[in-house]
């Protein structure tokens, strides 16, 4: 989120920041006050956090003095609607989608894990569907927003949910069936493939993208090494693929209740704790995070303005 450095609102410059940098490491997205950092591919989690530790000091560094940085699922006193990037990607989303494409004021973080073998890789991504609640959960960091408290741990998928194609995709049985599904849609550009999780052909990875941007980077960290171990863990243990709206039901338990979520085993219906799933399947205990519980905390003591205060404090530690 880039952040007004005196009124902490949402600032919709993030262009004018991305130009004066003049860095690969920094984009623009679809809404004007949210910036990119894309991290180079890393042959482990570690090196990659300390590649994004090192591009967050250097963005916030750049953005200062006119401009702050903070990160989380959603800002928590901004308007709900806010203007979007020039360009002509973000033009004709604009256009197609108007107000609905406004209201993306929303911050994600994208996990890319390239899995050997396209048999494996789709195998990998069918099973992983099933698993995309118990992320969610874990990473949930968006209770605030447009100046109240939303009630859930994370308002971020229910406002994606405004646009097609989000939440939880399709399973494929074949990369025809995938292609098919770009061409019935029209798609010259697979990137408009919005789901919570899909296939990037273009980098030859399979994307998560259902955790909220993270506060620190430790819990960035944290988020990207259970996401890591969990694609890992079913590369090589691939499990069936489950419907959609079973998953999609444990999705609702994940914004609700964040890691306090119950969900259900998709095929069984076996009830869980999403820690006892994720610590199930990954073989040891999943990190005990939850970014809403503290920024629930933080603004009882100090006020939704403190809270962003706080959020952009933490965004370099």
């Amino acid at each position: 989120m880039l952040l007004d450095a005196e009124t902490l609102d949402l600032a919709p410059h993030a262009r004018q920041v991305v130009e004066d940098l003049d860095d690969p490491r920094f984009k623009v997205e679809m809404p004007a006050a949210q910036l990119e950092i894309v991290t180079a591919p890393q042959t482990t989690v570690a090196d990659a956090a300390a590649e994004l530790a090192v591009a967050r000091r250097t963005l916030a560094a750049a953005a200062a003095p006119d401009f702050r940085l903070a990160g989380a699922g959603a800002h928590p006193f901004a308007a709900g609607v806010g203007p979007l990037n020039t360009g002509a990607r973000y033009e004709a989303i604009g256009a197609e989608y108007a107000t609905v494409a406004q209201r993306q004021l929303i911050f994600g973080l994208h996990v890319h894990v390239a899995i050997p073998g396209a048999d494996r890789a789709l195998a990998t991504y069918n099973a992983l569907r099933s698993y995309l609640p118990d992320l969610a959960a874990l990473a949930a960091n968006a209770p605030m927003y447009e100046g109240h408290d939303s009630g859930l741990a994370s308002v971020r998928s229910r406002v994606n949910g405004l646009l097609p194609r989000q939440g939880i995709p399709p399973a494929f049985a074949s990369f025809e069936d995938y292609a098919e599904a770009l061409h019935w849609c029209g798609f010259d550009d697979p990137r408009q493939w919005w789901w919570e999780l899909r296939l990037h052909p273009l980098l030859g990875t399979i994307e998560i993208r259902v955790p909220d941007t993270q506060t620190t980077i430790a819990d960035t960290t944290a988020v990207a090494t259970v996401a890591h171990a969990l694609v890992t863990r079913l590369a090589d243990e691939p499990i069936p693929a489950a419907e959609a709206w079973r998953i999609d039901q444990n999705r609702w338990a994940a914004c609700r209740h964040g890691v306090d979520a119950v969900m259900a085993d998709p095929v069984t219906g076996e009830r869980m704790p999403t820690r006892e799933r994720l610590a199930r399947v990954l073989g040891t205990p999943p990190p005990r995070l939850d970014g809403a519980s503290r920024q629930r905390e933080i603004a009882e003591e100090r006020g939704l303005r403190g809270l962003v205060a706080a959020l952009a404090d933490a965004f370099t530690a």
